[in-house]
């Protein structure tokens, strides 16, 4: 890989994208963009006004038409042609993740490999969005059902996978023939206007996206009063995503949801402990913990607790905490002292309810002053009534809890609100899908730490939210059914 010390920061935009160009919001206001590393200022970024979202959604509504008409073929070759550069250029943006994130660049790098992958899949999908044709019952007519896309987009990205997040909305609006206006999350609006270049020089006409940084969220969100946008789609929390459907609802926006979670990591008593233990890299630990599918409760069964958490804490000690961008360094720091604060805050709360600390001794020596950073933490005994058995946490810490029966796994597992995401680990497959199928999530990852493929369905149950991002069922969030009905 390129090595950190070959990019300049000052060489990335700053400005917002709006109508092919990178420009100074209207009132010249700007935000700083700090680095969790180290606390230092790493850029300072134009932050949208509401005349400038509202210039944005003109550039959409014009575009809008031109776009929709676009042949799916030229739609589809943009978008892979955005891959490709996106592919070409992972190292540098990479490494500008790790800068405004804090995120270890391992972890930064496979984003972007995932991230992109969104584009490649959507540039297939493109192409063979379907509609139908039958006759009608009475025989009378001919039933004719196309699909056409919904219109101007609305997308309200979170911080935690700058890219990813962004590019499987995107992807598949461009696709369906949707024009979007992005307001990126404002702790990591860099990767995002990355992308908007990316886009540009992939061919994407002007006025089709508008990538709107802003550190009043409400100059961008209030686009929803206006009745020429037709969609909405959020990835944060289930607060702020419910208060924004209502707003929706105005003027009965098509909306999708990817909200909070509070996934359950249920090890079954016959699970391998090792293969249980080891997919917590993925499952818990890749960002730091900072995933919306992470594994959050660990329910494992009272025979083999002992072992699991003892297998847990030595996987935990395996990550180097440290800078981003520095070599061997497997986990960042989490996103801003906020984070640390309430993932510090959940962890007091169980110590102080009779949960028992595992790992770790402290932070270790040497870090950068003034960074966000929480150590690797794995506790043990956590009762039921503690925050962190109930709350997202978003941060480094196992919290495991211990069950005797099947029936109270999926019990405890079922016991939330949220149902984005779970985990399930048995040697019994036929039992563990068992389990799988009677939790209340929509998705479940059965002997693997990973979920999240471009060519599956993404989404929750329950408060985590409405839709799918992703798979074959991500364009139709996208498109509109149209009838034309012929008579005979």
């Amino acid at each position: 890989m390129t090595q950190a010390t070959d990019f300049d920061i000052t060489a990335f935009d700053t400005g917002l994208f709006i109508g092919g160009e990178f420009v100074d919001a209207s009132d010249r206001e700007t935000f700083d963009v700090i680095n969790p590393s180290d606390g230092t200022v790493l850029a300072s970024v134009a932050s949208a006004s509401e005349s400038d979202a509202t210039r944005a959604l003109d550039l959409a509504g014009g575009a809008q038409l031109q776009w929709a008409q676009t042949p799916a073929r030229t739609r589809s070759e943009i978008l892979y042609r955005a891959y490709e550069l996106l592919m070409a250029n992972a190292d540098k943006l990479a490494w500008l993740q790790s800068m405004e994130l804090g995120r270890a660049l391992p972890d930064s790098l496979a984003e972007v490999a995932y991230g992109a992958e969104f584009f490649r899949w959507f540039a297939e999908e493109a192409v063979r969005i379907r509609g139908d044709f039958r006759p009608s019952p009475a025989g009378n007519a001919r039933i004719i059902v196309t699909q056409q896309p919904v219109g101007p987009t609305l997308a309200i990205t979170p911080w935690n996978f700058p890219l990813a997040m962004g590019t499987r909305k995107i992807g598949p609006a461009l696709a369906a023939g949707c024009t979007i206006i992005v307001k990126p999350a404002s702790k990591t609006p860099l990767t995002m206007l990355f992308l908007a270049r990316v886009l540009k020089e992939a061919g994407l006409p002007d006025g089709v996206i508008a990538v709107l940084p802003t550190a009043h969220a409400n100059n961008v969100s209030g686009l929803l009063e206006d009745p020429r946008l037709r969609k909405l789609t959020f990835t944060g929390s289930t607060q702020v995503g419910q208060m924004l459907a209502e707003k929706a609802a105005k003027h009965s926006l098509k909306v999708s949801l990817e909200l909070g979670g509070n996934a359950p990591y249920v090890v079954l008593d016959d699970a391998d402990i090792e293969l249980a233990a080891n997919a917590i890299a993925v499952a818990k630990m890749r960002g730091a913990g900072q995933v919306c599918i992470a594994a959050n409760r660990f329910l494992v069964h009272e025979s083999i607790r002992e072992e699991f958490v003892a297998k847990v804490a030595d996987v935990m000690r395996s990550f180097t905490l440290g800078r981003a961008t520095d070599p061997g360094v497997t986990f960042g720091a989490l996103s801003g002292d906020d984070q640390v604060e309430t993932v510090t805050n959940l962890v007091n709360d169980a110590l102080s309810k009779g949960a028992t600390s595992v790992l770790p001794a402290g932070l270790p020596v040497g870090l950068p002053a003034g960074g966000s950073y929480y150590p690797a933490t794995v506790l043990d005994n956590v009762p039921a009534a503690a925050a962190i058995a109930n709350s997202e946490i978003f941060g480094p810490v196992v919290a495991v809890q211990s069950f005797s029966t099947v029936e109270e796994a999926i019990a405890i597992a079922n016991d939330t609100p949220f149902g984005l995401a779970a985990y399930v680990f048995g040697r019994d497959l036929g039992r563990a899908i068992k389990v799988a199928e009677r939790i209340e999530a929509g998705m479940v990852a059965v002997n693997k730490g990973g979920i999240s493929d471009p060519a599956a369905p993404f989404g929750g149950v329950k408060e985590s939210g409405l839709g799918r991002e992703g798979g074959f069922e991500g364009i139709f969030e996208y498109l509109e059914p149209k009838l034309i009905s012929i008579p005979l």
